[in-house]
């Protein structure tokens, strides 16, 4: 797959089939099953776009409904693991995920929050497997390369999506996807916003830079040691369980990635200006 090219089936009207909505993210169907018709297309509208019906799933979740809870989603979920199953908790759902059969069960109240970080977790566990990563970063394609920008909250990940010239395709504005293909790092559009609340382009690019975000007084682009490379790039990298095994293959692919990949700290002045310096 290259810059331009659907990640998932293009043309697809969207569908349901057997009470269920498959989302395809980063090339990882995930067939979500309810019987509540209101949920699935409450589904469908949220993932337009990342919907492939056609597709055979490379997970199946069965969700469950209950009545909506007062705790807030904003809260931290809990990963853990016994064996091949992983349970993820938060105040809003229960989710049992087992990494053998690839099938699962949530628990949930009908909201989106709960749902979408079911994905986020699920996807976060699968790339671990495969030399991939989320990491939170805004991410572009512009002349069929993709360009991350990672920083802390407030950092300009935000800014960065926003300035984002005519021919450049937003792949996010908060959590990049980041997996390894033979031909090396790519970066894949996700349905996961932030405060652009803007879907990104369901399209993936070979990966040409990593940029560290700080504003300043002027634009201006510096190569970062590998070692602080690493340390920064593991600082933004979403961690959702303490797994030891867990954490000891995301901290390789962050390694590969920062041996693959140029980091550059990115200190700029927040205007169209610098995306002159980027690509």
């Amino acid at each position: 797959m290259i810059a331009g090219t659907s990640a998932a089936t293009s043309g697809t009207a969207p569908r349901t089939e057997a009470q269920g909505v498959t989302v395809e993210i980063g090339g990882v169907p995930i067939l979500l099953r309810s019987n509540d018709a209101d949920f699935r297309a409450m589904i469908e509208q949220r993932y337009a776009g990342f919907l492939n019906p056609s597709a055979q799933p490379a997970n199946v979740f069965r969700i469950h409904l209950h009545p909506p809870s007062a705790i807030s989603p904003d809260e931290d979920a809990h990963v853990f693991r016994n064996d091949s199953v992983w349970r993820f908790e938060r105040g809003d759902f229960r989710a049992e995920w087992d990494a053998k059969t690839r099938r699962g069960h949530v628990h949930q109240s009908a909201n989106p929050y709960a749902i979408d970080t079911v994905l986020r977790i699920t996807h976060s566990l699968v790339l671990a497997a495969r030399s991939g990563f989320l990491v939170h970063a805004a991410s572009a394609v512009r002349n069929g390369r993709a360009f991350l920008f990672a920083g802390a909250s407030g950092a300009g990940k935000t800014t960065m999506a926003s300035l984002a010239p005519e021919d450049a395709l937003l792949l996010t504005d908060e959590i990049s996807y980041v997996r390894r293909q033979e031909a090396g790092y790519f970066a894949f559009g996700t349905p996961f916003t932030g405060e652009l609340a803007k879907v990104g382009e369901n399209i993936c690019a070979p990966i040409a830079a990593l940029y560290l975000l700080a504003k300043g007084p002027q634009n201006r682009i510096e190569p970062v040691a590998r070692t602080k490379a690493a340390r920064a790039l593991l600082s933004n990298i979403l961690f959702f369980a303490e797994d030891p095994e867990f954490v000891e293959l995301v901290f390789q692919s962050a390694c590969e990635f920062i041996d693959l990949v140029p980091v550059n700290r990115l200190t700029f002045v927040p205007n169209a200006d610098v995306w002159e310096m980027i690509g």
